[in-house]
């Protein structure tokens, strides 16, 4: 038999695609329970925002680095910088700005955000990622390249 180890996040956030949704009603999907688990507070309903919780439970599957919080712009505070050019699929997070314009920058960390594993641009405008809560489940979806807000390398814990 052979065992499929997981070498980078794109790797291992792709086993969860199209199979870790939200739930309808009062009945949440355990595994987004312990991913919010990991955020401190202890498990929360998948109905929370999980993009953050669900980055923190693929960090902590690889032994990474991780926020430790449900926020997910307090990304931008782990990590190394990287910029666009240099981003790589499975090495790195994408956090993007959410919600009504204007946004704050970066310095902002207690605003909208959004975080995903990066997979790679999608033309010159878009980059396409993989994450958690992105139309209620794992999906790969595409983002403007004006609402990155930060891109960053993670090291092991």
């Amino acid at each position: 038999m052979t065992r499929y180890v997981q070498t980078n996040l794109f790797e291992a956030a792709s086993c969860y695609l199209s199979i870790v949704k939200e739930r309808d009603g009062e009945a949440d999907h355990p595994l987004i329970r312990w991913w919010h688990s990991l955020c401190g507070g202890g498990e929360a309903a998948d109905e929370i925002p999980w993009c953050s919780s669900f980055v923190n439970g693929i960090a902590h599957q690889l032994g990474l680095e991780r926020s430790r919080s449900k926020m997910a712009r307090s990304w931008l505070g782990v990590g190394e910088p990287i910029s666009i050019e240099h981003a790589e699929c499975g090495l790195d997070v994408v956090i993007f700005k959410r919600g009504a314009s204007p946004q704050p920058g970066q310095e902002v960390r207690n605003a909208p955000g959004h975080v995903a594993i990066y997979d790679a641009m999608a033309g010159s405008h878009f980059i396409r990622v993989i994450g958690g809560n992105q139309g209620n489940a794992v999906t790969l979806a595409a983002f403007p390249v004006a609402d990155v807000l930060g891109i960053r390398r993670l090291a092991k814990a």
